[in-house]
């Protein structure tokens, strides 16, 4: 039994869904801890608790939206200064974990910090998350304005750690590699059990999924399809028409999903790659200025497997134009890539030591969770 920590980005779902689906693949065999901020906290701790999965809450970046919700990039820049100015202490105080825990491997999912306290340390650390593509990938085939921001990105991307043993990019799309890339494994979206264990049908209804807000233009184009949608990351609300509102259950959502004609959302790598597993179509919404989702969108598109229009741009025509394609939507060539999760443990494994002694019970925890700082 091998000792494993994850660190994992605290915005939004998709880092979250992503760790859980290599966690409940690793739990049985290895002592794993993770450590998480913000969405990605409030997520998992509840789903971990009372189990041998301790999960620590620490500091990480997050997103500012404005009132015309929009990311606002003066708050979120502010909020980065400030993370940056903090990362120094939260490094210090994760090299004594890694002192206390001895971990035999880091895993980061897009977080800074644990990789930084792990490669100080000498511990081996693999990077698995999305991000990495904007490094990795050719992108040839992006529109001018997409490749220039994500040469931008890249940047970014490129600061936040270095010196992996191994780089896992997980995507529902797979274009080629750039010339050079070594130690780069391209694998599909991390399918949580959920979603491996669903049956696909189509009961009538579509499923919907917003981060935080949609505006009244949005909601109305779905209103105006007659068919009953379910929208979820709104909140439970009272229903206006065929439209119900839901709180994220994680059971529930898939079931829903799995049963939906389409998905109509927001243009996450993971729930698109999870709708596309499933076979469902997907018109994708990129929530402005978010170039990221804007990349997977062009992707969803070139695949032949979706559609997109700007989500504040969106119109009631948009939709039922989609919905009257859905026949003429095709599963991605390389669909059966899209199951990510076995390439991926098997990238981890070649990385973890021999196999030792399982010991007899699991040691228990004698700390508490790191504070956010």
């Amino acid at each position: 039994m091998a000792r494993i920590f994850f660190s994992l980005s605290g915005e939004g779902r998709g880092h979250a869904t992503r760790a859980r689906a290599v966690v409940e693949s690793l739990r049985e065999e290895h002592q794993v801890s993770l450590f998480a901020s913000g969405d990605a906290w409030r997520f998992l701790a509840p789903l971990y608790r009372d189990t041998a999965v301790k999960v620590h809450r620490i500091g990480g970046l997050r997103f500012h939206y404005n009132e015309e919700r929009r990311l606002n990039f003066t708050r979120t820049g502010a909020e980065a200064l400030r993370f940056l100015r903090r990362l120094p202490m939260l490094v210090g105080m994760l090299e004594r974990q890694i002192r206390r825990g001895r971990p035999d491997l880091v895993v980061t999912d897009f977080e800074p910090a644990l990789p930084r306290a792990a490669r100080r340390l000498g511990v081996p650390f693999v990077s698995l998350d999305h991000q990495h593509f904007l490094l990795t990938y050719d992108l040839a085939s992006l529109p001018p304005r997409l490749r220039l921001y994500a040469a931008y990105m890249a940047l970014i991307v490129r600061a936040y750690y270095s010196g992996q043993a191994a780089t896992v990019v997980s995507s529902f799309y797979f274009p080629p590699l750039r010339r050079g890339c070594r130690d780069v494994t391209q694998v599909g979206v991390m399918l949580r059990p959920e979603v491996l264990a669903a049956r696909p049908e189509r009961a009538g209804h579509l499923v919907a999924y917003f981060r935080r807000f949609a505006g009244d233009h949005l909601l109305a184009a779905l209103h105006a399809t007659g068919r009953a949608v379910r929208v979820y990351g709104l909140g439970a609300c009272p229903p206006a028409g065929r439209l119900s509102f839901h709180a994220i259950e994680e059971r529930r959502f898939v079931e829903d999903l799995a049963a939906c004609d389409a998905l109509i959302s927001t243009a996450g790598n993971q729930l698109v790659g999870e709708a596309l597993y499933l076979g469902k179509p997907v018109l994708a919404l990129p929530e402005a200025r978010n170039f990221e989702q804007y990349i997977n969108a062009h992707f969803l598109a070139q695949s032949g497997a979706g559609a997109w229009r700007e989500a504040e741009k969106v119109t009631s025509a948009d939709v039922a134009g989609f919905l009257a394609r859905l026949g003429g939507f095709r599963p991605p060539p390389d669909s059966a890539r899209i199951h990510g999760l076995p390439a991926t443990l098997a990238v981890l494994r070649r990385h973890l030591p021999a196999a030792a002694p399982r010991p007899t019970h699991l040691p228990r925890p004698n700390e508490a969770p790191l504070a956010a700082r």
